[in-house]
């Protein structure tokens, strides 16, 4: 009884001290989750902006291509159009590592899911990924990457993620896919992600009908079509960066979640092991007074 007395006793102290590790990380992830929410609110005044902006320039056009009337003396920007579809790009966004409960299994085998519903082979699309977890998912099940960027910060700047953005927009003027997708979980509370497949390129989510008119038309130097050429791949760029920051925040916030469930997980358990050593100390006490009683009584 005494052995499993001290048992008992083992397992209660390695679980509090387990359960002291998860509390503080649910609080470094509480802390993250409370940047990465800022972060995105800050990123979402910029997004709106440029939208408004490409929207106003590109709005003749974009009506146009609407009611496929395109003009011959019009130089319609590649990425506004959509093309016939040989290959799909899929960037696929997850996180580094574990202790997320199960925010990257549902990115995984959803994504999973729409390559099998929607390609007969691998040869019909490009895959891209951000994250080790979906980098190391893909290899293991022989999935070709095209590009792999791992370690992302907590707070992913722009400049960090600005080569792997870059290079999906030149992949899709060089027409090596013709449409691209992100693949990611969104933010909705801590509590509550959602996973989304957004269509990032060709660009299909402006409406004409909300370009802002102004009294004076703007003055272009160079001319519209030249600025759109270098503002359209950064609205794409700015989509992608986006996506990857609410990623990032939905990330943080289930990692929050799980921390404190293992929390209060061995909150429970240490409360069953302590009636569990209570009973087996009353079960010892009752034991050695029985015992002292019959010693007595074989005395008298």
């Amino acid at each position: 009884m005494g052995a499993s007395l001290n048992e008992i006793k083992t397992r209660i102290a390695s679980t509090k001290k387990t359960s002291q590790i998860t509390r503080a990380m649910q609080m470094v992830s509480a802390s993250k989750l409370t940047k990465s929410e800022s972060s995105s609110k800050k990123f979402q005044v910029y997004a709106n902006k440029v939208r408004e902006i490409v929207t106003h320039l590109t709005a003749t056009q974009l009506s146009d291509i609407a009611s496929s009337n395109t003009n011959n003396d019009i130089n319609y920007n590649s990425m506004l159009i959509s093309r016939p579809v040989k290959k799909t790009g899929y960037i696929v966004i997850t996180a580094d590592g574990g202790l997320v409960g199960g925010y990257n299994s549902s990115i995984l085998k959803q994504t999973m899911s729409i390559l099998e519903e929607d390609h007969q082979s691998s040869d019909e699309y490009v895959m891209i990924a951000i994250g080790g977890t979906g980098a190391d998912f893909f290899k293991a099940r022989g999935i070709d990457l095209a590009y792999e960027l791992r370690n992302l910060s907590d707070q992913p700047s722009f400049d960090e993620v600005r080569k792997i953005v870059n290079m999906a927009t030149t992949m899709y003027q060089n027409e090596v896919f013709d449409e691209l997708y992100v693949c990611y979980n969104h933010h909705i509370n801590s509590l509550t992600s959602q996973f989304r497949v957004e269509k990032m390129l060709p660009i299909s989510d402006l409406d004409p009908e909300e370009a802002t008119s102004f009294e004076q038309e703007y003055i272009f130097e160079p001319s519209k079509e030249e600025i759109l050429a270098q503002l359209l791949p950064q609205y794409a760029e700015s989509l992608i960066y986006g996506a990857i920051v609410d990623a990032k925040t939905a990330e943080h916030a289930a990692g929050m979640t799980a921390m404190k469930t293992a929390t209060d997980n061995a909150a429970n358990i240490i409360d069953d092991l302590t009636v569990s050593y209570n009973r087996a100390r009353q079960g010892a006490i009752t034991q050695e007074i029985t015992e002292i009683v019959a010693g007595a009584s074989a005395l008298e």
